[in-house]
């Protein structure tokens, strides 16, 4: 199992962040690996059990991994995809920002590797932590645009 956190803030309040990340759809904005995300469970509300389909590159590989919104509450959403080879659970925790202005977001992946691709696992840790880095950076830029 590989895991990447990283901590950092935005401009904008809580709840618009949340509002805004819940949507995995977004994920083009701010996840530099993914190439497509749509939503696959209809219209209406995002909310917990929602879900969706995402194809993503990294290192040059593409993946596609079936995402669900896990849970949703007033200060962290927890996002699961899954496919034959692995799951991935992005857990986002957003705070009041130090002194009580914008967000401090907690951006934590966590990628389990299954059967055969198990054995990769040390690669992948190499690789998904550059891609925490540049999802940072990314996704910084994305929620700053929010207002």
């Amino acid at each position: 199992m590989t895991t990447v956190t990283r901590t950092f803030t935005v401009d904008p309040a809580p709840a618009v962040v949340l509002d805004y990340l819940k949507d995995f759809t977004n994920a083009t904005e701010w996840d530099p690996g993914t190439e497509s995300c749509v939503r696959t469970d209809g219209t209406g509300p995002v909310g917990v059990g929602a879900r969706f389909h995402n194809v993503s590159k990294i290192a040059g590989m593409s993946t596609e991994l079936d995402y669900e919104l896990k849970t949703l509450t007033h200060d962290t959403l927890v996002l699961v995809g899954t496919n034959d080879t692995a799951t991935s659970t992005d857990t986002i925790t957003v705070v009041p920002g130090p002194g009580g202005t914008g967000s401090e977001i907690t951006y934590e992946a966590t990628i389990e590797m299954h059967g055969a691709a198990k054995l990769a696992t040390p690669v992948v840790k190499l690789v998904f932590e550059k891609v925490g880095n540049d999802t940072e950076d990314q996704m910084t830029e994305a929620l700053n645009r929010l207002r």
